[in-house]
């Protein structure tokens, strides 16, 4: 027997050892947890929504826009003190899903790359994980306009 052959069995047998006592995710508490972070993130934006429709006067059609800059300086002000990520360590997906997920990539990238300057540091490496999202997002939404330009204008 080779030595390669030994040592590929003694691999699938640690695996195999190391898969047996590795604690299995709680998958329902998991997802409970999400739901209840991301559904109190998305019941703030309507508050705030309902704050700049009350308040400042805003149509509610225009007050999105102002609503997802105050949630996303919220999740960069958070970012910054540290706040974010332990929620989000606690949380999972629910902090990663809505805009200030986004938003919580974006700076905590920045943070991380300060020390090596302003343009080189923050500017060239906050957008590495970021960039992707904006990249796909926007290459979906150019063919769904084109999909939905076929089926609702052409097709009549």
């Amino acid at each position: 027997m080779s030595s390669a052959n030994v040592d590929k069995k003694s691999q699938k047998a640690y695996q195999k050892l190391a898969k047996k006592h590795q604690p299995r995710p709680n998958v329902l508490k998991n997802c409970v947890k999400a739901f209840v972070v991301g559904g109190a993130i998305c019941m703030l934006g309507q508050g705030l929504s309902q704050m700049y429709v009350k308040w400042f006067g805003f149509p509610p059609e225009k007050a999105g826009n102002p609503t997802v800059a105050t949630l996303v300086f919220i999740s960069c002000l958070l970012t910054g003190l540290g706040v974010y990520d332990r929620i989000g360590q606690w949380a999972g997906a629910g902090t990663a899903v809505p805009v200030t997920g986004f938003a919580n990539s974006i700076a905590s990238a920045a943070l991380e790359h300060r020390s090596e300057g302003f343009v080189l540091g923050v500017g060239g490496n906050m957008f590495k994980l970021a960039g992707s999202v904006i990249v796909f997002g926007t290459v979906a939404a150019f063919f769904i306009g084109i999909i939905h330009y076929f089926f609702f204008h052409w097709i009549k």
